[in-house]
C-alpha cells in the first residue's frame, strides 16, 4: 500500500478497529489495516510487507491482550524501535474469561466498582473528549440496568500480554468490540492518543471526527437494545463457538452458556466428551441455536447440531467484517447484523 509521504500513517493489525481507525483519522492519516476481510486474528501471519509496514508506521493500533496472536512479537519489535502503539482494549473496562453474562452474582460485583470515573481517568483525562462523549452513566441509564455491567471494572491494568498464556478460560477477554460502547471508549482513546502525541494533525477537527463516530456508537447501543428487548430474559441465552461474545453477554444481560471451543482462540480445540456434554446441555436447557464465527470453521458446531438435531448454526460477525456486499460490511453493519440474527435465532 503506497502511502501518503504528507500524511502520517497509521498501521492497524484487525479490520473491525481499520474501520474505526477510518471513520476517526481517515482524513488526516493514511490509514493501512494489516488483516483482510474474513482473516481469523488467532492465527493471522503477517507478511513480509506488512511486518515492513508497522515497523515504519507512525502509530501502531492494536486490540492488545494478546489477541492478535500471530503478531506479537512483530509488535513488541516496533514498539521497541520507537514506533507508538495504543492498545485500544486499554481504554475501556474489561472482564475476564467467562465472565460476561448475568450468572455470576451480584455479591463478588459491587456497584462501587464500576464507578464512572474508573472509565472517565482511564480513557481521557484530557480536554479533548471528556464527559460530554463517554459517561458510562449515560450508557446504563439509557441502555440497561446494572446487572449487565456488573463485570464491566476488572484491574484494567492487568492486560498485558502475560495474562493470556493458553487462552484457556483465563485472563482478560481481548473481545472488547463486542460491546459497542466499549467501543465508543476505544474510539475516544485513539483519537485522544493521536491528539497527545501526533503534533502535525488538526487536533480540534480530530475531535470533531471522533465525537461524532462516538455518537453514532451509542445511537448504535440503544437501537441494539431495542432490537433485543423482543427476548425474554429467561431466553437470553447464548451458545458461541468459541469465547467471543462475553462483552455482549455482559453489556445485555446474556448468559453464554456453553461454547463449543472452551477457549477464547479459534486455534485451540476441543474433545468428544466436551461435545457431548454441550450436547446434553442443549438438549436440557432447549438452547435454540448454536452462534458460530464468519471468520472460523464451523465444522464442529456443525458436528455438534448434527450430534443434536433440530438446532440452528447461525453465523455472527465476531472477529472480522465481512466483504463489502455483505451485511457486516463496517463495524456498525457488523453489529447491528449480529443484533438481528440473535433476536432472529431466539424469538423463533
Amino acid at each position: 500500500v503506497e502511502s501518503d509521504a504528507e500524511q502520517p500513517v497509521i498501521v492497524v493489525t484487525t479490520n473491525i478497529l481499520g474501520d474505526v481507525v477510518e471513520n476517526l483519522a481517515g482524513d488526516q492519516f493514511d490509514v493501512i489495516t494489516i488483516m483482510p476481510v474474513g482473516a481469523d486474528p488467532h492465527d493471522f501471519q503477517a507478511s513480509a510487507q506488512q511486518v515492513a509496514e508497522i515497523g515504519d508506521a507512525d502509530v501502531v493500533i492494536v486490540n492488545g491482550a494478546g489477541f492478535e496472536e500471530g503478531l506479537l512479537d512483530v509488535i513488541e519489535a516496533a514498539e521497541a524501535d520507537g514506533v507508538l502503539v495504543f492498545e485500544a482494549i486499554k481504554a475501556v473496562g474489561t472482564i475476564e474469561f467467562g465472565e460476561g453474562g448475568h450468572d455470576h452474582g451480584d455479591e463478588d460485583h459491587d456497584d462501587e466498582d464500576h464507578d464512572d470515573e474508573d472509565h472517565d481517568d482511564e480513557v481521557h483525562d484530557d480536554e479533548v473528549h471528556d464527559d460530554e462523549v463517554h459517561d458510562d452513566e449515560a450508557h446504563d441509564d439509557e441502555a440497561h440496568d446494572d446487572e449487565a455491567h456488573d463485570d464491566e471494572d476488572h484491574d484494567d491494568g492487568d492486560h498485558g500480554d502475560e495474562d493470556h498464556d493458553g487462552h484457556d478460560h483465563e485472563g482478560v477477554d481481548p473481545h472488547f468490540f463486542t460491546d459497542p460502547t466499549r467501543m465508543a471508549l476505544a474510539a475516544a482513546g485513539i483519537a485522544d492518543f493521536l491528539v497527545e502525541n501526533v503534533d502535525s494533525i488538526d487536533a480540534d477537527a480530530l475531535a470533531a471526527a471522533a465525537d461524532a463516530y462516538v455518537g453514532e456508537l451509542e445511537k448504535l447501543d440503544s437501537e441494539v437494545n431495542e432490537m433485543l428487548a423482543a427476548i425474554d430474559t429467561d431466553d437470553r441465552v447464548l451458545l458461541t463457538n468459541h469465547e467471543v461474545f462475553g462483552y455482549f453477554a455482559d453489556r445485555y444481560g446474556f448468559e453464554v452458556v456453553g461454547t463449543v471451543i472452551p477457549s477464547g482462540s479459534t486455534a485451540d480445540g476441543t474433545s468428544a466428551q466436551a461435545l457431548a456434554e454441550l450436547a446434553e446441555l442443549i438438549e436440557d436447557e432447549a438452547v435454540p441455536a448454536i452462534f458460530a464465527d464468519t471468520s472460523s470453521s464451523d465444522e464442529l458446531a456443525q458436528t455438534l447440531s448434527s450430534e443434536v438435531g433440530d438446532i440452528e448454526v447461525v453465523e455472527l460477525f465476531s472477529e472480522s467484517l465481512g466483504a463489502d456486499d455483505s451485511d457486516g460490511a463496517t463495524y456498525l453493519d457488523m453489529v447491528r447484523t449480529n443484533a438481528e440474527r440473535i433476536v432472529s435465532a431466539l424469538t423463533s
